[in-house]
């Protein structure tokens, strides 16, 4: 009796078992990997198994959790993450090898299948047709490698594709369009601005003192003018003057300006102050000492017209500061001029009230006129007694020339004596000629001072006025502003690069903190 045999009739519809699978790709992927590394050999460190030296190697939250997950899959009854390493290592299995990490994913993907499985409701579904594959030839292993690394390095690159065009889509989006926008503007809706350049120095006269003339001719003697000039072109005081003479403000609230670069109708003196700054840009070089002006306005002429009434502020600001510095410096020199030709005129009227109220001009020259004839008197006097003596001493002197003697000697006694109580006369007393004359002379000591002292202050004060005169500043215009004839802002091209490299570094700043925060948070 012949039975028959019983061979499985070949299905050729049937898929190939585990072709294409996870669990075939994660076998694959480990024969890969057995195959390329180096025989284990005897000398190799085995992976630690106490949880001391586990804990010393320095393990991530991530591999921790993957090795829960495998000592979970595998009924390991773990205690904890190191505990669940521990034991991995004592049954053999690698918990962070390439392998099981794939085939713990496959088995997540496969549990959720599974789950939409049960989920689905049952009911008669269409069958797809499979593809028809006929039984091929079966690989060798290093064919099989070669597939398999064919297969990842196609993954890296469509990794790689996606990641390039999620790159590329993000700097499209957070530099490119800005950018875009930003040149837009600036080629078809900013307003044309037209500059005027101007240069002006301040200078001081020729001359100066030893001091001075040190640095008169250097940049350093008006550097101190210069920057207060600027200060003030650059103030608030500058923008209200010009807008009282000129409209600085109706100038910039045209229909026909940008709203970015227009001023609104009800704008505040801070609004203006702000376009003011950003439209007259002054600058002063402290090596040559000359200031440098720059006025931008819609309309050329306009232009010109605001730099040259700057120039004309500036120009009566100088004045001004010269003028206050000369009447610093002369201010107390004609005060102590003024003060000694008072103080002289005072001490004349004083010499003159001395002269007037002792009726005499001249004191001294009535005490020495006494002196001088009461001197003639007393020698007169010793003559004539010399005379009587000389007669007396005749036996018979004559009498009568004795009796003339006699007289005359009486009479230039009489005079003596008068002239002795005139003399004590103004002598004695408050109102005598000697205490006059102490007094004239006095006064007219204190008046020969005040003309010395009139006379040093009067020298001081030319002096003064030379020295002011030296010191005066003014203003030369060494560069002209001119009308424009092509408008100088804005600077497309410039201000398109700059936008670019701003928002490149600014999306460059950003990603690199959020990669940053990334990888912390990851760890």
């Amino acid at each position: 009796m012949t039975t028959k045999p019983k061979a499985r009739k070949y299905n050729w519809r049937r898929n190939r078992q585990g072709v294409g699978t996870p669990d075939a790709r994660a076998d694959a992927i480990s024969r890969i990997r057995k195959a390329t590394q180096p025989t284990e050999t005897g000398n190799e460190q085995q992976p630690a198994t106490d949880i001391d030296e586990i804990k010393r190697e320095g393990l991530t939250g991530r591999q921790l959790r993957v090795a829960r997950r495998l000592a979970q899959k595998n009924d390991l009854a773990a205690t904890s993450d190191y505990d669940a390493v521990r034991l991995l290592r004592l049954k053999g299995i690698d918990p962070f090898e390439r392998a099981n990490l794939l085939e713990l994913a496959s088995e997540k993907a496969q549990a959720e299948d599974q789950t939409q499985d049960k989920i689905t409701i049952q009911l008669p579904q269409t069958v797809r047709d499979t593809p028809q594959t006929l039984p091929g030839p079966e690989l060798s292993p290093s064919e099989r490698r070669d597939f398999e690394i064919g297969e990842i390095q196609k993954d890296i690159a469509r990794r790689r594709k996606r990641k390039l065009f999620a790159l590329f889509a993000r700097l499209a989006v957070f530099v490119l369009l800005p950018t875009l926008i930003v040149g837009l503007y600036f080629y078809r809706i900013a307003t044309p601005m037209y500059a005027s350049d101007s240069a002006f120095s301040i200078l001081q006269a020729d001359g100066g003192g030893s001091i001075g003339g040190l640095l008169s001719g250097t940049q350093f003697a008006t550097a101190p003018d210069s920057v207060a000039t600027q200060e003030f072109l650059e103030s608030k005081d500058a923008l209200q003057r010009l807008e009282g003479d000129v409209g600085f403000s109706e100038v910039f609230k045209q229909d026909w300006i940008d709203p970015i670069q227009r001023l609104s109708l009800d704008a505040s003196l801070e609004e203006t102050y702000k376009l003011y700054k950003r439209m007259i840009v002054i600058g002063f070089d402290p090596t040559d000492g000359i200031i440098r002006m720059e006025v931008a306005a819609p309309d050329p002429d306009i232009a010109v017209n605001l730099s040259n009434t700057l120039i004309s502020y500036a120009e009566d600001r100088i004045n001004g500061l010269t003028e206050l510095k000369r009447e610093d410096q002369m201010r107390d020199a004609r005060a102590g001029f003024e003060a000694a030709q008072q103080e002289r005129r005072t001490a004349q009227e004083d010499l003159i009230k001395l002269q007037l109220e002792g009726a005499v001009l001249d004191p001294e020259n009535v005490l020495t006129g006494l002196r001088t004839r009461i001197t003639e008197i007393e020698i007169q006097l010793q003559d004539k007694e010399l005379q009587l003596a000389a007669l007396l001493d005749n036996l018979r002197p004559n009498k009568a020339k004795v009796d003339g003697v006699r007289a005359d000697i009486e009479r230039l006694e009489a005079v003596h004596e008068e002239l002795n109580a005139e003399m004590l006369d103004v002598s004695a007393g408050e109102n005598s000629l000697v205490r006059l004359s102490v007094r004239i002379q006095m006064a007219q000591a204190d008046l020969a001072a005040r003309d010395l002292m009139l006379q040093t202050a009067m020298e001081q004060m030319e002096t003064t006025r030379t020295e002011a005169n030296r010191k005066v500043r003014y203003l030369t215009v060494s560069v002209n502003p001119i009308p424009s004839q092509e408008p100088t802002y804005p600077r497309k091209f410039e201000n398109t690069i700059l936008a670019f490299l701003l928002f490149a570094g600014i999306y460059l700043m950003i990603s690199l903190t959020a990669s940053v925060l990334r990888e912390q948070v990851s760890s």
